[in-house]
């Protein structure tokens, strides 16, 4: 494609240079430039693209995206905004492949992931080919690869949807986070449906307050187109939490037709009588489809949130409900979601991805619903991360745990004794005893230590990295999995 035909995608637009330039792809990252390739210059919240564009050209860029003319011997489309323009213009060069998938966006504090997984194995069982993109990983076709974002950039994305159709791929399940919307990752993606999840204090180091943070969230919204049409695989749905307040605001902002779901709140799709044991969850469901009633391998309240927001997608998909509840019966766990780690031991030992107040209250919640023993809990907070949420989450921890090692996460480039203080004035607060708890940087230690505390029908919650298999540490990744940390600490015990 030529620069001029690919600049047609944008009206206010000026080319310095040879507009017959060929393009043979594009990319805003400077290392992965190949010959003949567009280099969008996007400023960043810490770096500027147009700072590595002289790197761009020697690894064969053959033009330019600038928000300003740069003194470089290689053709230049000049815009407004660069950020805008990546979308607009990767939409074109990938021939607006969002449009030929069936695309659901699932945002929300908690249960993005998990949703996803639901309703790609429950679209998957009816015989369409998926695709998935998520914090864990993409999926294309039969290959699934490990995602550095939840949500990726805008040029990625486009690359991504084309890829997917080439695998004959019909639906596409994603999640979107706030970040991606407030940046226009997602800016031009058509969506057939968004969902959301809930909403929870996280990401202030970047919203800075929870208005802003729903603002984020209402933008996916919003965006939903505004017209409507007689031919049922062109309408859009909103799928909504009705148990969650911010749902009235995300109504209001969608011309989409809205679905509601919850479990206390009068709503399309409610699930009621729920059972919750160590094995599994059971509910009664009511929906405008008819009624069933579901009993799943995966545990606790918030389960059936994701359940009942997946159900409802499923069904405005029209798939039968009994074969739904088919699907969501044979998943037995997903990665790091309250994922079980069984060496043979006379205690259960979780892994959970909860990392902010709320996450860790469902997780904790739940175990407090069948436990029979004590409630051992290994949690930590990120570094470089909203520092207001850390002692919430002490707090909330303390209110479930019978005994709480506190310990690092990632601590990126902050001092891990730093974060673990940071998190004591919400354990001092709850007038948590100190005997009942201890500070453990190390990780690998805290969780050795939480295991061999453990007795016959406790309960050991290790929260925060779920499927994570690394530890940032001042920048370095080191390998560390929670679960094999754990499975080596269960078969050392007593060594």
């Amino acid at each position: 494609m030529k620069l001029q035909e690919l600049a047609s995608a944008l009206l206010i637009t000026h080319i310095h240079g040879d507009s017959e330039t060929e393009i043979t792809g594009i990319e805003a990252d400077s290392r992965k430039i190949k010959q003949g390739n567009l280099f969008l210059c996007i400023p960043g919240l810490t770096v500027d693209g147009h700072d590595y564009a002289p790197k761009a050209i020697t690894l064969g860029a053959a033009a330019l995206v600038t928000e300003r003319v740069l003194d470089l011997p290689i053709p230049q489309l000049v815009v407004k905004d660069a950020r805008y323009a990546m979308a607009a213009l990767s939409a074109h060069f990938f021939g607006y492949p969002s449009k030929e998938l069936k695309l659901i966006g699932i945002t929300g504090t908690n249960g993005k992931t998990t949703s996803t997984y639901l309703i790609e194995k429950i679209l998957r069982d009816q015989g369409f080919k998926t695709g998935l993109m998520g914090t864990i990983q993409m999926k294309i076709g039969d290959t699934y690869t490990e995602m550095e974002r939840t949500t990726q950039e805008a040029v990625d994305l486009q690359r991504s949807f084309r890829e997917m159709r080439n695998h004959q791929t019909d639906y596409c399940i994603m999640e979107v986070s706030s970040h991606a919307l407030e940046l226009g990752r997602v800016k031009g993606i058509h969506f057939r449906s968004a969902i959301f999840t809930n909403l929870s204090q996280d990401h202030l180091d970047y919203h800075k307050t929870m208005s802003a943070y729903e603002a984020a969230k209402g933008l996916l919204f919003s965006r939903l187109g505004n017209g409507f049409s007689g031919h049922p695989n062109e309408r859009q749905y909103a799928i909504l939490n009705a148990d969650d307040a911010s749902s009235d605001t995300l109504g209001k902002l969608t011309s989409a037709q809205v679905i509601t779901y919850g479990i206390h709140q009068a709503c399309d799709v409610q699930a009621r009588n729920i059972q919750i044991t160590a094995q599994g969850t059971e509910f009664d469901l009511t929906s405008f489809a008819g009624q069933a009633h579901f009993r799943m391998k995966l545990v606790g309240k918030f389960n059936v949130y994701n359940a009942l927001g997946a159900i409802a997608s499923a069904l405005a998909e029209g798939v039968p409900l009994d074969e739904i509840r088919h699907s969501l019966e044979g998943i037995a766990v997903v990665d790091g979601r309250m994922e079980v780690v069984n060496e043979g031991q006379p205690y259960l030992v979780l892994v959970d991805y909860a990392h902010t107040p709320d996450g860790l209250e469902n997780a904790l919640s739940t175990i407090r619903e069948f436990a029979k023993g004590k409630i051992i809990t290994v949690f930590g907070c990120g570094g470089d991360r909203d520092r207001t949420k850390r002692p919430l989450m002490g707090k909330v921890t303390s209110q479930y745990s019978d005994y709480l090692y506190v310990t690092s996460d990632n601590p990126r480039t902050e001092d891990p004794d730093k974060i673990l203080a940071d998190i004591v004035p919400g354990l001092i607060e709850a007038n948590y005893p100190q005997a009942q708890y201890e500070l453990v940087v190390d990780r690998r230690k805290a969780i050795q230590k939480a295991i061999d505390r453990a007795g016959p029908e406790d309960v050991i919650l290790i929260a925060g990295k779920g499927h994570e298999t690394y530890q940032d540490i001042m920048g370095v990744k080191h390998d560390f999995d929670d679960r094999l940390v754990a499975k080596a600490a269960i078969r050392g015990r007593g060594q």
